[in-house]
């Protein structure tokens, strides 16, 4: 009896419960419904359904547009999506987001332009909005190769027909800069003896700075500080108009972080930026000083806009290696120092994404790691090994092992015929993407943009499907599918920043970052890829971009 009796209680109280529940949703209608659409809403299954509902900033439910409908409330707006398709909002796991708001609008970015002639047309129109003696400039996220009508590179002489009151820099990634007279007078090139300084046959600069001397260059263009906010704030509508919704931004400065902090605050930041930092030591004095800061290091101090959630990306500068050189000059003692520093990490429990790119980087990070974990073991740190070119099955395997991730990057969408100038036949496989694909690691994309990569995600994903680099040259031969290509620029990444919970799929709970394209992803042509174009862009609930006069908001 006294068993019936509670069990008649249970139910009662379950009753009231669902009543509750009831209630509380109809009063709490979504904001927003989506519906007639083809939403792929990458979750574990690779769901495609019709319909979704956000409230807030979050996504609500997913479903049939019967059901979906539903849910409306007197207050819901409506959005018939007219069939498009709409996919999570892209993430970035790498970038060099901070840094390149510095000089975004003053550069000319040529950034997925696969026509030289478009490209001189672009430095002619930047000459004639710039004053006599104003530089005009890019710093990279290009390469010659990417022009598919005309593949030579830059000459001094022409560079003057095109400016000859201007000094004009165009940085290719870190591979080489081409400078016209002006600039080379500008930087003073003609005064210097510099072995990366290039010389035509009479002993002066010829207009060419080979790679060591393309930062020393660049350092030279000074940007003007009081275009910061402008030309960032530019920049991140930039990157939400080509699908970008969050980024990993190697490098965040207390300075730069606090203005980001206050467009927060303000309701005008679209982008949401994971910060990777670290109390980077350039040389063996300098690891003693570093090693205490390790301990005291804070993550995880932000919101969903703003965080600092990973220490790298370099943590010792003599180990860094450069995927434009075919061996890096590495020390055995340098390894010893690394290995100081991963084991103070490992103490502090502190993930960890660390820049290696060649083989002999590779496998020096994984001895010393693997050394670091006999005695604090690594597993379920999130250690990531980044850049990854020429990363290959034992190293995967190695990794597998230690609860390592894969952050592998899509340098080849610009550098591809550099990288087949530089390391031969290899470098179709580099990096090898099916292979990654196969072995089952947590991997994702990052581009490493905006020096050495362009940033546009459908211009990785053409890449990674076709294996061609920006104008069409192909340069991969280990491709994969578009489905797992959209994973790792998706649900994959939101891994590397511990944001798994909380983005890369369109599912209740989740944030709701979306992209309405203006093409279906999986079914149009795969050389069309990089064509596709969102329509509207969404962060947290917030249309940020809408470039689409057909989808009807009421």
């Amino acid at each position: 009896m006294r068993d019936m009796r509670w069990n008649h209680i249970v139910l009662v109280l379950v009753l009231i419960a669902g009543a509750s529940i009831i209630i509380s949703a109809q009063q709490s209608a979504p904001d927003l419904i989506l519906t007639n659409g083809k939403i792929i809403t990458v979750d574990e299954r690779f769901t495609i359904v019709q319909a979704v509902a956000v409230k807030g900033d979050r996504f609500v439910a997913v479903g049939a547009n019967a059901d979906i409908s539903k849910l409306a409330g007197a207050s819901t707006r409506r959005m018939d999506l007219g069939g498009k398709a709409v996919v999570p909002g892209m993430i970035d796991n790498h970038t060099h987001f901070m840094r390149g708001g510095e000089t975004w609008t003053e550069e000319v970015r040529l950034d997925g332009i696969e026509s030289r002639k478009q490209a001189v047309e672009m430095l002619r129109a930047k000459v004639k909005t710039s004053s006599p003696g104003q530089w005009v400039y890019t710093l990279g996220g290009w390469s010659h190769h990417q022009f598919a009508d005309d593949k030579r590179p830059f000459t001094k002489d022409e560079l003057d027909e095109i400016a000859p009151n201007n000094p004009v820099v165009l940085q290719e990634a870190y591979y080489r800069s081409y400078l016209n007279s002006r600039a080379i007078q500008a930087a003073g090139l003609d005064k210097m003896s510099d072995k990366w300084i290039a010389r035509d046959g009479s002993g002066k600069p010829s207009g060419i700075v080979e790679q060591d001397g393309t930062r020393t260059v660049a350092a030279k263009i000074l940007a003007p500080k009081d275009k910061f906010e402008s030309s960032s704030l530019a920049m991140i509508r930039d990157w939400n108009r080509a699908g970008l919704t969050a980024v990993g931004s190697a490098g965040c400065p207390a300075e730069q972080y606090e203005k980001y902090r206050e467009w927060e605050r303000q309701g005008r930041l679209s982008m949401r930026v994971f910060c990777i930092q670290a109390a980077g030591a350039q040389n063996a004095q300098a690891v003693d000083r570093v090693l205490p800061q390790i301990a005291q290091f804070k993550l995880f101090q932000g919101d969903d806009y703003l965080n600092t959630t990973v220490y790298g990306e370099q943590v010792y500068q003599p180990v860094n290696d450069n995927m434009l050189d075919v061996k890096p000059d590495q020390k055995p003692e340098d390894w010893v120092q690394l290995g100081r520093i991963l084991r103070e990490m490992a103490k502090a429990r502190l993930p960890l994404h660390v820049h290696t790119t060649l083989t002999a980087s590779i496998e020096g990070f994984l001895n010393t790691i693997e050394q670091v974990n006999k005695e604090y073991p690594v597993r379920n740190l999130r250690w990531t090994l980044i850049h990854l070119d020429q990363i290959n099955a034992s190293h995967i395997e190695r990794m597998r092992k230690l609860g390592m991730y894969a952050a592998v990057h899509t340098r080849p969408t610009v550098l591809g015929g550099l990288f087949n100038e530089i390391h031969g036949e290899r470098s179709y496989d580099m990096p090898p993407l099916k292979l990654v694909q196969d072995s089952g690691i947590t991997w994702g994309f990052g581009t490493d943009t905006t020096v050495v990569n362009q940033y546009r995600p459908f211009t990785t994903l053409y890449w990674a499907v076709t294996g061609k680099m920006v104008g069409g040259t192909r340069v991969l031969r280990q491709t994969i599918s578009r489905e797992d290509a959209l994973i790792a620029h998706t649900r994959k990444n939101a891994y590397f920043h511990f944001q798994e919970n909380s983005l890369g799929s369109i599912q209740p709970g989740k944030l709701a970052d979306l992209l309405v394209l203006d093409r279906d992803y999986l079914t149009v042509p795969a050389d069309q890829i990089k064509d596709i174009k969102p329509v509207m862009t969404m962060v947290g609930g917030k249309i940020v971009f809408d470039a689409s006069s057909t989808t009807a908001l009421r």
